[in-house]
């Protein structure tokens, strides 16, 4: 990794900006305010790559894709039947018409259609440029090389215009859209190869305390291993970051400056576990305000409270505190969707939420939006509900692990009877 020589300077208009707002506090900032805030700061990357549609999973186009062809290629059936003209078909009584070939996909018809014949025809097939019609074979008698046909058909119908689904020139995928396996499918579906995609979004992460040890090694007297890098490692991954772990940074000014330099130096992102709340040996709020600019360092919200976001010379800084459940809980909130947006996707819909009956009473006292650990399921009448999972702790990770949602308790929210509607957010597939 590139050792920095200088850090960038930061301009402060982010700070005086957002200070001039109203209702701002840098000290309790509501949830809904913060993510705002936030929101306005951010300038998605303009770096692009060139990769094959192979490696295209998972990121984000920098170009609309635009069709060469027409999707469907050609004219062709929906259903197996016979292709017909429409006007040889009766409007009061049957028709028989002479069966004069097939088309089968991939070997169309190579003869020409007359007035009163029919075509053999299967799904996808080419149709014959006389018909235009489709009449499905459950709707028709076949023998000794004729077709007889009733009546109640319509012009068109079961077939497939060339260009009806893409046209050429058409934009089929937009720029800012995440791809997919469909999207992957559907560009080479259009015989498109390589695709063009912002680079990927890189960050860089680091836990500070005396207290942590990393994996492997042996924990002291009050020491405890560093969880928090894991499951920050985990939901940047997800994410298809490019992931900078620079691993746990004692409690030292001197070291958590130079951690700070040279994040900054080579992200796009800076994100830290742990320091960012009041005590004596919490140096990272310090040091940001001697390197960068800060727009607030708390949220009115539980758990999470000590959360910080600025920046640090071009890189975003997003200080998430040190107790493990609400670090995951202040990435869903805050940082997944400012990374999705810096990476280039646009839009970036909010995660959905949705009411069903809580079977445990909760505990909650107005003043802060909580995002208690739920798990949702579906009763044998099909009916869904949810119950927390337990204790709620900030450092009981395991409350996370057996989560598949958060219950959200707005700010003016208090106890929460068992049976009453709450809303909650699925967790499963946003990180």
């Amino acid at each position: 990794m590139t050792q920095p020589t200088s850090l960038p300077a930061t301009s402060h208009s982010t700070l005086r900006d957002a200070s001039c707002a109203d209702d701002y506090d840098p000290n309790s900032m509501p949830v809904d305010r913060a993510r705002a805030l936030i929101a306005r700061f951010l300038t998605p990357l303009t770096a692009t790559e060139r990769v094959h549609v192979r490696s295209a999973l998972g990121r984000v186009l920098a170009e609309d894709v635009i069709s060469p062809i027409n999707v469907p290629a050609h004219d062709n059936s929906a259903m197996d039947g016979f292709a017909v003209r429409f006007a040889d078909l009766k409007g009061d009584g049957e028709v028989t018409l002479k069966v004069v070939g097939s088309s089968f996909a991939g070997k169309p018809f190579a003869g020409k259609m007359q007035t009163g014949e029919a075509v053999r025809i299967m799904t996808g097939a080419v149709m014959p440029p006389e018909g235009d019609s489709i009449v499905m074979q459950e709707h028709a008698q076949a023998k000794d090389g004729k077709v007889t046909i009733g009546t109640g058909h319509l012009l068109n119908q079961n077939l497939r215009r060339a260009g009806e689904d893409l046209a050429i020139g058409q934009v089929a995928l937009k720029r800012g859209l995440p791809l997919r396996p469909a999207e992957v499918g559907l560009i080479s579906s259009i015989g498109i190869g390589e695709v063009t995609v912002f680079r990927k979004l890189r960050v860089a992460f680091f836990s500070t305390g005396d207290e942590l040890v990393s994996i492997g090694s042996v924990p002291g007297a009050g020491q405890i291993f560093d969880s928090n890098r894991y499951t920050i490692h985990g939901m940047l991954t997800r994410l298809n970051c490019e992931v900078i772990d620079m691993g746990v940074v004692r409690d030292d000014p001197a070291l958590i400056e130079a951690a700070f330099a040279t994040a900054a130096t080579n992200a796009d992102v800076v994100i830290t576990s742990g320091g960012v709340s009041v005590g004596e040996a919490d140096f990272v709020k310090d040091m940001l305000n001697k390197l960068g600019e800060v727009l607030f360092w708390k949220i009115a919200m539980k758990p999470g409270r000590p959360l910080a976001y600025g920046k640090i010379g071009g890189a975003h800084f997003f200080g998430l505190p040190g107790n493990p459940v609400s670090v995951m809980v202040t990435f869903y909130q805050f940082v997944r969707d400012a990374l999705l947006v810096l990476g280039g996707q646009n839009p970036v819909p909010p995660l959905p939420t949705f009411k069903v009956p809580c079977t445990s009473a909760l505990k909650k006292a107005p003043g802060r939006t909580e995002f208690q650990r739920g798990i949702l399921s579906q009763g044998a009448a099909g009916a869904w509900s949810v119950r927390v999972t337990g204790e709620q702790g900030s450092g009981i990770l395991r409350s996370m692990a057996e989560a598949n949602c958060f219950i959200i308790l707005p700010t003016d929210q208090g106890n929460v009877v068992a049976g009453a509607l709450v809303e909650v957010q699925v967790m499963e597939g946003s990180v």
